[in-house]
């Protein structure tokens, strides 16, 4: 057998992977609006309408009852769901970061200033002079509105800008 993982009851892939099948889904939809075995995928040979019950089967999309007819539990999409680890918390100014960038702000102003912080340090250099539109680049890495943060970093004194404005660098501590 091939090398990859085995999964023991309902899994998210082996579930996407039978209804991938246009067989398979047309015979999942046939079951599920109460078909019988002789009218699922009726006009299929049976080579064909077996291969779609068993990926069926072993998804867990389908099973046998007592009176070994196929039927479809209601409980699958709840117990695939249930096995989808939680979410943990963000924290720190991951809370206001999506893929990278900047999500929105905090409306805390401390909170604001960690963010802000935080990218001025990953963005310039210490000692670092840059034009304006050095800085802009950088910045359009955290966020299309790169006027507004680097406007934020200078009102939180995180950045200075030279009195003519022709050059901005990382204020140091």
């Amino acid at each position: 057998m091939g090398g990859g993982p085995r999964f023991s009851g309902p899994h998210w892939r082996r579930v996407v992977a039978a209804l991938a099948n246009g067989d398979a889904r047309t015979a999942y939809a046939q079951i599920v609006l109460g078909a019988e075995l002789p009218g699922v995928l009726a006009g299929a040979q049976d080579q064909r309408r077996s291969r779609a019950l068993d990926s069926l089967l072993e998804a867990g999309l389908i099973e046998r009852n007592a009176a070994d007819e196929l039927v479809a539990p209601e409980s699958i999409f709840r117990d695939l769901l249930a096995q989808q680890p939680r979410r943990q918390p963000r924290s720190g100014v991951d809370r206001f970061m999506r893929l990278g960038r900047i999500e929105r702000y905090p409306a805390n102003k401390s909170e604001r200033r960690e963010l802000l912080a935080w990218i001025i340090s990953e963005a310039i250099e210490p000692g670092e002079h840059l034009t304006e539109k050095q800085v802009n680049e950088r910045l359009l890495n955290y966020t299309d509105d790169v006027v507004m943060l680097r406007r934020y970093m200078v009102d939180f004194g995180l950045l200075e800008r030279t009195a003519s404005g022709s050059s901005y660098s990382r204020k140091l501590r």
